[in-house]
């Protein structure tokens, strides 16, 4: 499997599901602004969102796909059909019975993170966790099914499912939320379906590999596996250590609701930014490292293991320092053009504007840790990410505590991203004490020749922008989006010139997974 090649599959699939991630949010902005309604649409939707990655593509997926790999590499289909059968039935009644809590529970579950809701907007709110709760049944079968594709190296189906809830999300928006009382309602109506379509999309992949799980109407079915009982067992511990930044977004949720109204929209808009290049470069890596780490490990291929992370790391600041960068010098431009039409007005550019350059700040550390984690997990080893997680989350909170009186809502994103590139540093750090990474030679030529690229590219971009005002150009959102473009497209240019003067050519980068 040449890896460059499948993580470019990947990255172009994330890239419609982002693109069209953006499209849903521009949408939602312009309809509704950033207002109380807002706040509680996004604090109804981030707890079962949070459930989906704890349970789903976090602890799950990290504890699943190494096991699943040793199964399929040691013991053959049936076996491993045999185990996805099982790991299916306890995963869809697990969450099944989660979902009923969180519905019944919703009032008190929205007292508990977002305890600064109050009136039409809690009950509103209220109204959207039940709606929404739900959509973590429905992902967990996805995430399940991701990761059982992503080992028989199929990655473009999982990694295109997300279009399906942002294309939901948008036909809500255009054409059915005028016939909802509660408009915004519409919205969460749209995230279920979106989870019902994700879940179709997946069953004819699955039946063609002859694994679609065969599910019983015995919760407790399958429990007696010792493969599920291994994977329960590190689940456990990696529910805490793949969610730490989660988790401490689930706090700082918390934390903005009580900043004034607007607050946890303008800091959903920043994060939605910067989950693109997360996506395109963070995740994509992830998916496509993880199965051929596990592998590795399974077959004792301890060069080819650290191999796979040297290329991995490489790619990572190849990519991620100019996208980081570019989110600072362009933030304002981005905001502007993305969402500031409808509702959504000059002040609530201002106040989203802070929040994006506080986490472009950390967006390097964010996008290593999807990188180094899942180097752990290929070897089946939790501890130490939740030691580390653990020491993190306090950390977190303890800068939240001195940067939100300062910065307010820009000190929340600044918290997690710093927390992530302290978790990145241990998580490397544990890595090269262990023995498992060696970097290969000429990193620091490497880092060198890359940081004087991004320097030149950061210039291009900043006194680009500068020279424009971005909210005035409203009137005219063709020209504006030509000009952002415009102004991207030539950063970028700049800076793959300079690294191809210095020496830089893409052969460099290829790399065949055994």
């Amino acid at each position: 499997m040449n890896l460059l090649r499948t993580l470019a599959a990947i990255s172009s699939m994330t890239m419609v599901s982002r693109v069209t991630g953006l499209l849903r949010d521009s949408l939602f902005a312009r309809a509704f602004g950033a207002s109380p309604y807002t706040d509680a649409f996004y604090i109804a939707f981030r707890l079962p969102n949070l459930l989906r990655r704890l349970f789903g593509e976090g602890a799950f997926s990290q504890a699943f796909v190494p096991i699943l790999a040793e199964y399929k590499t040691k013991q053959g289909d049936a076996a491993t059909k045999k185990l996805v059968d099982h790991v299916a039935n306890t995963l869809v009644w697990a969450t099944l019975v989660i979902s009923v809590i969180g519905v019944l529970g919703a009032p008190y579950i929205l007292m508990a993170i977002a305890g600064g809701l109050k009136g039409d907007a809690f009950d509103a709110g209220v109204v959207m966790t039940r709606l929404m709760f739900p959509y973590i049944l429905c992902m967990s079968f996805v995430v399940l099914a991701g990761a059982v594709l992503n080992t028989w190296r199929e990655f473009k189906i999982p990694a295109f499912t997300p279009v399906l809830w942002n294309l939901s999300s948008i036909f809500f928006s255009l054409f059915l939320v005028q016939y909802f009382d509660v408009p915004i309602y519409s919205m969460a109506v749209a995230v279920m379906v979106g989870g019902v379509l994700q879940v179709a999309i997946q069953i004819p992949a699955l039946k063609r590999h002859g694994m679609l799980p065969r599910l019983s109407f015995n919760p407790l079915a399958g429990l007696d596996d010792p493969g599920v009982r291994r994977i329960l067992k590190k689940m456990g511990p990696a529910v805490f250590a793949v969610s730490a930044a989660q988790i401490s977004l689930l706090i700082n949720t918390n934390i903005a609701s009580r900043l004034g109204h607007g607050a946890v929209s303008v800091l959903q808009y920043a994060d939605r930014l910067m989950e693109f290049p997360t996506g395109m470069l963070g995740v994509a890596l992830g998916t496509v490292l993880l199965p051929s780490l596990s592998k590795a490990n399974a077959d004792g291929d301890t060069a080819e293991y650290s191999a796979l992370l040297d290329w991995g790391l490489r790619l990572t600041f190849l990519l991620a320092l100019p996208a980081a960068v570019g989110l600072a010098a362009l933030s304002e431009p981005l905001i502007a053009t993305l969402f500031n039409y409808g509702a959504f007005d000059a002040k609530s550019v201002i106040a989203a504007t802070a929040p994006l350059m506080a986490y472009a700040a950390g967006l390097l550390g964010i996008i290593l840790v999807k990188i180094l984690a899942p180097a752990f997990y290929a070897r089946q080893d939790i501890r130490t990410p939740v030691r580390i997680a653990i020491g993190v989350l306090v950390a977190t909170q303890l800068m939240n505590a001195i940067f939100v009186p300062v910065l307010g809502v820009a000190g929340l994103a600044l918290s997690i991203g710093l927390g992530a590139c302290i978790n990145a540093v241990f998580l490397y750090t544990g890595l090269r004490r262990r023995g498992i990474y060696a970097p290969h030679a000429g990193w620091l030529g490497f880092f060198l020749k890359v940081v004087l690229a991004v320097a030149v590219m950061g210039a291009v971009a900043w006194f680009s922008q500068a020279q424009l005002d971005w909210t005035a150009l409203r009137a005219h959102p063709f020209l504006r989006l030509g000009a952002l473009l415009l102004i991207i497209g030539a950063s970028a240019a700049v800076y793959f010139a300079v690294l191809l003067g210095l020496g830089f050519r893409p052969r460099q980068f290829m790399r065949r997974a055994k």
